[in-house]
């Protein structure tokens, strides 16, 4: 039985910001995992897909401008552009192991508790003062028949050779980025989503727009549509829903992800958890002392984002070494979906204050700007709310939404009024940045 000061299970963003700040002491440190090193995100998440969005950006924006003076619009070499990810991204698992087995033990396999201290993977059994579970999440996949035939997102971000047509099951963030993607390099696409609407999380003008702009390119959508079946048929695959039939030669099952928590034994242990995680007390502890649960397995209202995970590192970190006693206390936190136009927001969703007289929602079409009409972005539309005069929460959908909300993110996080906004802050014009100021309240 070796011991340890801390074990981390993962070492996905999560356990590798808590990895390298390890790292700078002289605790004894082991580090497991049975996935890929560096987790999700920069294998098979936000790193590549953010990677192949500028390219699939180029593209539809040089389509966008076709006729404003752009003749020849660009056009995506999905074979090309995917051996480029692949030559920057194929390597990184392997170093970051490195990275970390410069510092600490690493052990690579699937960690198992056998008891509330003790864990195995590969016949060897570890204890440690401290015990960090960063497995994150893994893509659902439906249990249909034939769903053998059903793809994940590390499936096609792996993709060399395109297929031409692609059904996409789900229109959450992954859908509709990865359809963004494969559509603007040819590809055939048609969303099935089993309810009215897509990103719930924007408000329903928000949605509305990305949806419209996503047909009036081709993308089909079919709501309300329930997957019932995926099989072989004489031409690729049928898939049959409670709407009918779609032919596709490829299957993309995004429909939403799961955390990571089945080969852990939790049933050797008193760890509690739930469909969305394991459950933390405000130090990020379970209900077993001395184990701790950070990023995406995490059951949080926060959203599972990399910079969330990454914060829970730090703060655990910071807890373990006596740096802080104080419960977690999460940021404003923006998200955004790398659409075209993106969405994104922060604070309080507009849709669920309407009606309330304690708040006030200002909507600005931005379309009119130079920037945005020189890139003939007809769509991008901002959306304010404020408490007492205070920015409480922003969103917009247009082509740089994700870097616009940006702007207001201090606003809202560091509480800072319109007045104080206006004498202390002067922004590059002419940006979105410039008009900021004017929009705040008094």
């Amino acid at each position: 039985m070796k011991k340890y000061d801390d074990i981390l299970i993962g070492s996905g963003p999560a356990a590798y910001k808590m990895s390298n700040l390890l790292a700078k002491t002289d605790r004894k440190v082991l580090v497991i995992e049975g996935f890929e090193y560096g987790g999700t995100c920069p294998n098979y998440g936000c790193e590549p897909k953010i990677f192949l969005e500028g390219a699939a950006r180029t593209v539809l924006q040089s389509q966008q401008l076709l006729g404003r003076g752009i003749s020849q619009p660009a056009k995506l070499n999905w074979e090309a552009l995917m051996q480029t990810k692949l030559n920057r991204f194929d390597s990184w698992p392997a170093e970051t192991r490195e990275i970390i087995k410069k510092t600490h033990d690493v052990e690579d396999g699937y960690a198992n508790f056998i008891d509330n201290r003790t864990v195995e993977v590969n016949n060897h059994r570890y204890q440690a003062d401290h015990i960090i579970i960063a497995t994150g999440q893994a893509p659902n996949l439906l249990d249909i028949p034939g769903k053998e035939y059903l793809h994940t997102s590390y499936d096609l971000l792996s993709l060399k050779k395109l297929p031409q047509r692609i059904a996409v099951i789900g229109a959450g963030f992954v859908g509709l980025e990865l359809a963004t993607l494969v559509a603007a390099a040819g590809a055939e696409v048609t969303i099935v989503v089993h309810s009215d609407r897509a990103l719930r999380e924007f408000t329903t003008k928000e949605d509305e727009a990305l949806v419209k702009a996503m047909k009036q390119r081709g993308i089909k959508f079919s709501f309300n549509t329930e997957t019932q079946a995926v099989a072989q048929g004489e031409n690729g695959l049928v898939v049959t829903t409670d709407h009918g039939e779609i032919q596709a030669d490829y299957v993309l099952a995004a429909t939403g992800r799961h955390p990571n928590i089945e080969k852990l034994g939790l049933e050797n242990t008193d760890i509690k958890y739930d469909r969305h995680g394991i459950q933390v007390d405000g130090h990020l502890m379970t209900t077993v002392n001395g184990i701790y649960a950070i990023g995406d397995v995490v059951s949080r209202k926060q959203p599972k984002l990399t910079p969330v995970a990454e914060f829970e590192g730090q703060y655990l970190f910071d807890y373990l070494t006596n740096k802080t006693e104080q419960k977690i206390i999460y940021p404003t936190i923006g998200q955004a979906a790398f659409t075209f136009p993106e969405v994104a927001r922060a604070g309080v969703n507009a849709d669920e204050v309407i009606d309330d007289s304690q708040y006030e929602v200002k909507t600005v079409s931005l379309k009119y700007g130079s920037l945005y009409a020189g890139q003939n972005d007809q769509i991008s539309t901002l959306t304010l709310v404020f408490k007492d005069h205070q920015l409480v929460g922003v969103s917009e959908v247009g082509d740089y939404a994700a870097d616009d909300v940006n702007n207001f993110l201090p606003i809202i996080g560091l509480d800072i009024s319109g007045a104080e906004y206006r004498q202390k802050v002067m922004t590059i014009y002419p940006t979105l940045g410039d008009k900021v100021a004017g929009l705040l309240l008094p």
